[in-house]
């Protein structure tokens, strides 16, 4: 499966963020991708940084959009996973949409909520799994990578790949914070013995990477921060190594007591 994970400055415009997702999409296609991944709220821009409050959003265009880009994954044959805010039934999610080519929509909705989600936001209750040709997918959304607990579940479903969309920069360069959360990243690939592809937005300043790092920690991947660009890697389900064995026996052990 080749994956490709797109950073940019997603703003409050949603014609403008939706324009540049929609050529990256284009670019990926024709770069023969199966999956593309956007960042946290991609589509709307994320509040109070780029929208005064979830409320602000304009609902219908919102849900125009993502109709228009699962068109487009019907059309391109590919696999889009892109952030949103969403509205539902009086609530607003702070949600992953994937969109995947004649399928129905699926989705998940961030569950940490903290800070500004819990301004804007009611929690998920989703898993957040998914398969996609034969490849189980688990999709976390960025304050979660903190917490091992919602990964050690993806770990007992046994995915494949764990996907971590990020809304996360800072007014200032941190390279401190973006250090600790890529550590996050790695630490979170190594203990659940599968690999995690990241992605974030950049402006003003990215404190998150996009990135794909391999089930032993090693980033394989990652592009330069604070500039617009797609990675792109090709994904394949490997035969554990001697390392990756043992921290799955002992991970399946402990799992038990």
């Amino acid at each position: 499966m080749r994956l490709a994970a797109y950073q940019f400055a997603a703003c409050g415009d949603i014609d403008r963020n939706f324009k540049i997702i929609k050529k990256a999409i284009w670019q990926a296609s024709e770069n023969k991708v199966d999956l593309i991944i956007f960042p946290e709220c991609a589509l709307t821009g994320y509040p109070p940084r780029d929208i005064a409050g979830a409320d602000s959003i304009n609902a219908n265009v919102v849900s125009e959009s993502i109709q228009e880009l699962q068109k487009l994954a019907d059309e391109l044959d590919i696999n889009i996973i892109v952030g949103t805010i969403y509205y539902v039934n009086l609530k607003y999610y702070n949600r992953a949409y994937l969109l995947s080519p004649k399928k129905i929509k699926r989705w998940y909705d961030k569950r940490a909520l903290y800070g500004w989600d819990e301004d804007n936001f009611t929690p998920g209750n989703e898993n957040g799994i998914h398969e996609i040709d034969g490849i189980k997918i688990g999709v976390r959304i960025c304050f979660e990578v903190r917490f091992p607990e919602y990964f050690r579940e993806l770990y007992l479903e046994n995915t494949d790949l764990d996907i971590v969309l990020f809304y996360d920069v800072a007014d200032k360069e941190d390279e401190n914070r973006y250090q600790m959360i890529r550590g996050h990243l790695i630490t979170r690939a190594v203990e659940n013995v599968t690999p995690v592809l990241s992605v974030n937005a950049i402006n003003p300043n990215q404190t998150a990477p996009t990135c794909y790092i391999n089930a032993s920690g090693f980033v394989c991947k990652e592009l330069e921060k604070n500039r617009e660009g797609m990675l792109v890697y090709d994904f394949e389900k490997k035969e554990l190594d001697f390392g990756e064995i043992g921290r799955k026996r002992y991970s399946d052990l402990l799992l038990k007591l």
